[in-house]
Order: C-alpha cells, then structure tokens, then sequence
C-alpha cells in the first residue's frame, strides 16, 4: 500500500508554549481543554502563534454489499440522495459548515449510482459499492490502495490551496457494520461491545446485525495486517478517509476526529502509521453505541458531549468554534505583563 512519512511532533517549543499559556491573565490550567488544544497545534505548527486556515471538512459516500445481509432498516438509495442533498449545502453537514464558514468537498468514493452530472460532486469512485464481506473481501487490496491513495490526492489538492485543518464526515447507508468490525479488531473488543443502532435498528434489529456479522467475521480468512483488515471488512469512503487522514498528518495539518464512522477510518489509520493521533483533535463524543470505547482505546478527551450521532462531519463542524478559540487565547488574550497584574503563575498547576 502507500506509505505515508508522519513525522512526530517536536519538543523544541514545548516550554516556550507552555510559558505563553502559563503567562496568560488567568490562574494556571483554568482554561483547561483550551490549553491543551492550543499547546497541541502550537506543536504542529513548530510556532508559539499558530493560525487556522481555510478549514475544510470533506464528506465521503459509498454504498456497502453487506446491506443484502439485512443488516440496515433503510433502503440504499438514501445514499445517493443524501449525496446530492450535501451538494446543495443541504443536510446537517450544508447547514453547520455554512454556519461556521467551513468549506466541503463532497466526495463519491463508491456510491451505486451515476452522480457524474452533478459538478459539485468529485468523482472518485473506485467501483459501485463494497463486495459483501460475508460472502468475499470488500475489496481487493488493489481497490483499497485505490481509494487511499484518492483520499490522500484530495487532501493534497486542498493543502495546496491553503487549508491546514481538515474534518472528515461520510455518508453511506449500512456503514456501522463494517465500522463495528473494523473497531472489534483493530481494539481487540468483542463485537458485541462495538454493534450499535445504526441508523434506527429496534433490539431486534442489533441482534439481527450482531449475529449477521459475528458469522462474517467467523468465516474471515487469518488475517493481522492492518491494510488487509481495511480491504477485507472496510468501506470504500473508509478507506478514502483513512488515506485523508494519513496524508494530512504527512502535511502536518489539524486533522478534526468526528463520530463513529470517522473514526473507524482513525483506527485503521492509526494501526497503519501510529504517529497520526498526535495530529488528532477528538471532536465529540457519539451516542452510538461503540463510539466511547473507541475513545478508550485511543485515550482521548473529546471537545463536546452532545449525544451526537448524526454523522457527516457534524460533530467536527460544530466543535471547530472552540478550536478557534482556543487559538484566540493563546494570540490574543493578555498576558501579566501586558495588564499590569501580579503574575500568580508560581501557584497552581498548568494543564500543560
């Protein structure tokens, strides 16, 4: 597959960003998330007076083969339909990132349906939805380095233009099923631990789908690798992510963590090139089920905790503002010299 170069953060600046944190008119670590938020993109940047540019959040669709399994209530042509809405700066993901003056780029990776006249919709479709993963891989790991390697051109193309924060949102109707495998294997959690609802599944309806997919992964040929693990049970927009994901961390860029879908593609990520998470900011937590031992297993402290599961880079969307203001405080909020106050900093205790 494609090898990505992430290099880890420097330690260089480490007391000096810590030092401007700590001189901020404010007891020490009182503004805590935000802190450690500034600290972190202050490392990335190799700067003490970071600056966000031309965020972007890019929306992924792919249609997925174990749907025939009976595994999603809703018909698949919600997909593509949905798709067309975000085109149109429509749904949860048109409305927040408008809002809040993000871009997106909607990206077809795999959906089963012609959305080459739609301008707005950049074809990078490998072929019309996953294989079914009960009966074969879900794609050849031809296919896979594919849609990686679209991911990772995407990404590309807009740091080119400028952007050096990036969400990722998707959309593909069944897409928890190969999320939830991808998380039982990649954290060593039993699948019954990662199967949620999904997009309106009653009990009956996760028992179905547990059941369904605990046989798919019983007949799965040994597999370790943790590309082959993405080829065999993973998505087409998933893999497209994760290669977004791998590459942004390449460029040094923010890369924004959203809800579960996200970040199954983060894990797979991760298990390939480790060094990614120090390029991660955790959006939220989802209500999904599965979603907070993913947290777990990645030790991370999300920004928001809003029962949020709707998907499509919201969670991203919505927690950036906070982001920004934490790059607020760190340029621009006084400092003890600055104000003329006695600086406390030799009490307390910084979150840095």
């Amino acid at each position: 597959m494609t090898n990505f170069n992430i290099v880890p953060l420097s330690n260089e600046l480490n007391e000096k960003i810590k030092h401007k944190l700590d001189n901020k008119t404010k007891p020490l670590g009182s503004l805590g998330q935000l802190e450690k938020i500034a600290y972190q993109i202050c490392r990335i940047q190799e700067t003490t007076s970071p600056k966000l540019a031309k965020p972007h959040i890019v929306v992924v669709g792919a249609d997925h083969g174990i749907c025939e399994e009976g595994v999603n209530p809703n018909p698949q042509e919600i997909t593509w339909q949905q798709m067309i809405n975000f085109s149109k700066q429509g749904g949860g993901i048109g409305l927040f990132s408008s809002f809040y003056n993000i871009e997106t780029t909607i990206v077809d990776a795999g959906v089963n349906y012609d959305l080459s006249t739609y301008d707005s919709i950049v074809n990078c479709k490998v072929k019309n939805g996953s294989g079914n993963f009960a009966k074969e891989p879900a794609m050849t790991t031809e296919e896979c380095n594919k849609a990686i390697e679209n991911g990772a051109k995407l990404v590309r193309n807009l740091h080119e233009k400028g952007c050096n924060v990036i969400g990722f949102g998707e959309m593909g109707i069944g897409n928890t099923s190969p999320a939830s495998i991808l998380m039982s294997l990649y954290c060593n959690i039993p699948l019954d631990k990662c199967v949620g609802p999904g997009s309106g599944h009653n009990a009956e309806g996760v028992k179905k789908k547990l059941a369904t997919l605990e046989k798919a992964v019983s007949t799965k040929p040994d597999i370790a690798d943790p590309f082959e693990i993405l080829a065999y049970f993973g998505g087409l927009e998933i893999a497209t992510i994760a290669g977004g994901m791998l590459q942004a961390a390449e460029l040094k860029m923010l890369i924004l963590n959203d809800g579960f879908i996200i970040t199954s593609a983060l894990l797979a990520a991760q298990a390939i090139n480790p060094t990614i998470m120090e390029y991660v900011i955790h959006s939220h937590h989802s209500k999904e089920g599965g979603h907070a031992l993913m947290m777990e297993y990645l030790q991370a402290d999300p920004v928001l905790n809003l029962d949020l599961r709707l998907g499509e880079g919201t969670g991203a969307a919505i927690a950036y503002p906070i982001i920004e203001g934490a790059i607020k405080m760190i340029n621009d909020m006084t400092s003890f010299d600055e104000a003329g106050i006695t600086d406390t900093t030799d009490t307390g205790t910084s979150v840095v």
